[in-house]
């Protein structure tokens, strides 16, 4: 007997994996984890039934949601994570010497048990000295902070659940002051493909663009995600994503990456006409 794992992209269209066993399912107050194992995808999380990652695709968006952003600001200390439970953002953030301290707020900490013991391969670097998780709402733990980040990494989940405030616009405003005079804030940001997803595009871009002076889009390929293509926000208070990407600083830390290059970095922030078209109302003027 074959044992699939199903999940509605859209009302019309459902995404489908064969699983060859499951690791673990449990409860916490928050949410239901489940963790799977599959032929094509290896290991892969889920939460509430909907896909966080998979072993065999996570590099892209992890790779993505730190990389353009440490590649345009000159020296980041000080990162607040919001989210990330599972490891990821932290493993690709600790390859940067020059971050002095990493806050990774996780409202659940039974999701970071599970990644420590199921998900090794995106949890691997959850001991490094320069990082505290606390394991709180971040909609409250970012109102308390004040100038007091260079980078904020907001790797939420949907705009609905645990996660549903932080696509909010006092969330994005506390941000903004959470951040340091030339602060960045980048943020997962959805698909624009199906209406629904591109309906919570538009509203989180709207907000985003109401409390930061310079406010992008860039784009992904994540194979497991709805319709594949996906966005993040680039929300800056001084540092425009091309005109101060340092190619030449980055290229020279000798990160190896299986996805972002500093070439790739300018080809995602032109995007589609379809996903321009769809921001054009509330995307800030260059």
């Amino acid at each position: 007997m074959e044992f699939w794992y199903s999940e509605l992209h859209s009302p019309h269209v459902k995404f489908s994996i064969r699983v060859d066993r499951q690791l673990y399912s449990g409860k916490s107050e928050f949410q239901r984890i489940d963790v799977f194992e599959s032929p094509e995808f290896g290991r892969f999380l889920t939460l509430d039934g909907y896909m966080m990652l998979t072993e065999k695709d996570e590099f892209i968006y992890h790779e993505m949601i730190v990389h353009p952003a440490m590649a345009v600001h000159p020296n980041v200390r000080d990162v607040l994570v919001i989210g990330a439970g599972d490891g990821g953002v932290i493993r690709e953030l600790v390859q940067y010497p020059e971050i002095e301290h990493i806050d990774m707020v996780e409202i659940d900490p039974l999701v970071v048990e599970v990644a420590k013991k199921y998900l090794p391969k995106t949890a691997c670097r959850l001991d490094d000295p320069r990082l505290t998780i606390h394991y709180e709402d971040g909609l409250k733990f970012v109102r308390t902070a004040h100038e007091a980040y260079d980078l904020i990494i907001v790797d939420s989940t949907d705009p609905f659940g645990p996660g549903e405030g932080l696509f909010t616009r006092e969330f994005y405003g506390n941000c903004s002051k959470a951040l340091r005079s030339d602060g960045i804030m980048i943020n997962q940001h959805e698909s624009p493909f199906y209406p629904q997803d591109a309906l919570a595009c538009q509203r989180a871009h709207k907000r985003i663009v109401e409390s930061f002076p310079i406010s992008k889009v860039y784009q992904a390929h994540i194979p497991t995600y709805p319709s594949g293509h996906w966005l993040f926000g680039f929300a800056s208070k001084k540092y425009h994503p091309l005109r101060d990407l340092n190619e030449a600083r980055w290229n020279m830390r000798g990160i190896s990456g299986k996805y972002y290059t500093t070439t790739l970095h300018k080809g995602a922030f032109y995007i589609p006409a379809y996903v321009e078209e769809l921001l054009k109302h509330v995307e800030a003027a260059d």
